[in-house]
């Protein structure tokens, strides 16, 4: 455990095919000095004033454009992705985590059915956070009855569905996403079975 609080909080990887697009870039600085060395060689001097400031303004617009690509390809040459250690994170800074207030808002129950609203409030409540740290409230401008009793079966399953969470990884953490994609467990799994079917059948939503 020691050597997870003070390892790394993030993995950095590289992504691949860097080598092709390093390539492609290199062949479009060479054009973009051959378009240099053309406007350049072949600066009309004989030829009227129109024509002379047409390939000057050309010429200043293909800069701009050049200096605009020069930007883009250093943001790219060397992209990686970053893989955070949520449970390193977890252990290292727990005590130290702010308190989170998280806001569920509903108006109207025909427009948003109770099923739409408690399913965002059981998944907030089982994100991985110190529980005392985490404080959900659900503001109801509509007033309504339907929400407020769907809110207490919410609460009563929450008892079985976030130890649940807790207990098995669960994900995704909204009761109504997971039991849409989830498999049912196997025999080799009997533990997991019994309970995923006991939630699923309190399941109320």
């Amino acid at each position: 455990m020691a050597k997870n609080e003070n390892g790394p909080l993030f993995e950095t990887r590289a992504v691949k095919g860097r080598f092709l697009f390093r390539l492609f870039a290199a062949s479009m600085a060479v054009g973009i000095g051959f378009i240099c060395y053309y406007r350049l060689r072949l600066l009309p001097v004989a030829s009227g004033k129109l024509e002379r400031w047409a390939w000057i303004g050309l010429f200043h617009c293909e800069l701009w454009f050049s200096f605009y690509w020069f930007l883009t390809v250093i943001c790219r040459w060397n992209p990686v992705y970053r893989f955070p250690h949520k449970n390193r994170l977890s252990l290292r800074y727990e005590k130290e985590l702010p308190g989170v207030d998280i806001f569920v808002c509903t108006a109207d129950p025909s427009a948003e059915p109770p099923s739409m609203v408690m399913n965002p409030v059981l998944s907030v409540m089982a994100y991985d956070y110190p529980p005392e740290k985490l404080n959900i409230y659900l503001s109801d401008d509509g007033v309504s009855e339907l929400t407020f009793y769907a809110m207490l079966e919410a609460s009563s399953f929450s008892k079985q569905w976030l130890p649940f969470c807790k207990k098995f990884k669960v994900e995704p953490r909204s009761p109504e996403a997971y039991f849409r994609t989830a498999v049912e467990p196997d025999s080799h799994h009997p533990l997991m079975l019994k309970h995923w079917l006991f939630v699923k059948y309190l399941f109320p939503f």
